[in-house]
């Protein structure tokens, strides 16, 4: 496979849309960054690295977090969380209380808010420390030991948080919340926060590609859990837009609002692509774009 001529194709034709979109406003932080910034890098399970752009950039991977929390709820071997979260598409916006109320405390999938919050809650659970273990995870699949979380951004995201108080204080109300709800929050906005670069993305993501092996060799997940985290980000990782990066990508694809996504090829390699620039479904313009003629160049996807 030439990654190499398939990324120089990606850059010619996300070139002129680098751009488009807006950045998302409700989380004050990232009210500044800037918009014309792009980045796509490409890491394989040979390891191989190609990239282009702003690849070395560290921006805030948002809900991207959420594939490594789960990853890690389940290398605990703690399946006891699909007694709690669901695996359904929700068909409604990522953080809607309406749904939840409606089915009793139990969040549709592990990638709206209300899912991704009880899986922070029950990393928390069995590590002592949920954005400690993601942070140390990441520091050691990206080979780079400074990474971490900004506490600034996780400040703007505590500031601003109270939709995601009021799904957790919800849920706590069923009873589906196992630690206090203040402490599994403080977890989950410094999750969000963790800075990456597409280069480091991509380096952390091949634990999917690679079917649950870690960079050092070690195992993280089994194959088995692997496949399925995968078969959750298609139908579920790209907000309400899942059926149409499944139909345009054809990868299982994990996006957040801090316009970066990343896309698993299982046996292959893992892509991260950023755009701070969102359509109206809270997904990079630019970066779901550079995906798409990403496949279209290279033939990969997993139909």
């Amino acid at each position: 496979m030439d990654y190499e001529r398939a990324v120089g194709e990606v850059w010619a034709a996300t070139r002129p849309h680098i751009g488009a979109g807006k950045v998302a406003d409700y989380i004050p932080d990232l009210i500044c960054v800037d918009p014309g910034q792009f980045g796509f890098a490409v890491a394989t399970v040979d390891g191989e690295l190609h990239q282009v752009g702003d690849a070395k950039v560290p921006f805030s991977i948002q809900s991207i977090s959420k594939a490594f929390a789960l990853a890690h709820v389940l290398g605990h071997d703690d399946a006891s969380i699909w007694r709690r979260v669901n695996r359904e598409p929700s068909g409604t916006r990522f953080n809607s209380l309406i749904q939840l109320e409606i089915e009793r405390g139990v969040p549709r999938n592990p990638f709206i808010n209300a899912g991704a919050l009880l899986v922070t809650d029950q990393l928390l659970a069995d590590t002592g420390d949920a954005c400690g273990a993601l942070c140390a995870f990441m520091a050691a699949e990206t080979g780079n030991p400074g990474l971490t979380y900004d506490p600034a951004m996780a400040e703007s995201e505590t500031r601003t948080g109270n939709r995601n108080r009021s799904l957790a204080y919800l849920m706590a109300d069923f009873g589906n919340v196992l630690n206090p709800v203040d402490e599994m929050l403080d977890h989950y906005f410094r999750q969000c926060s963790i800075m990456a670069s597409c280069v480091e993305l991509a380096r952390a993501g091949l634990v999917l590609a690679r079917h649950g092996v870690r960079r050092d060799g070690t195992r993280l997940l089994s194959k088995q859990d692997a496949r399925r985290i995968n078969a959750i980000m298609l139908t579920c990782g790209t907000y309400d837009a899942a059926g149409e990066f499944a139909y345009r990508v054809g990868l299982p694809c994990k996006s957040g609002v801090g316009g970066g996504i990343l896309a698993i090829v299982p046996d292959r390699c893992a892509i991260a692509a950023w755009g701070p620039g969102l359509d109206e479904k809270g997904n990079s313009v630019s970066a779901a774009m550079a995906l798409e003629t990403f496949g279209n160049v290279t033939g990969l996807s997993i139909f």
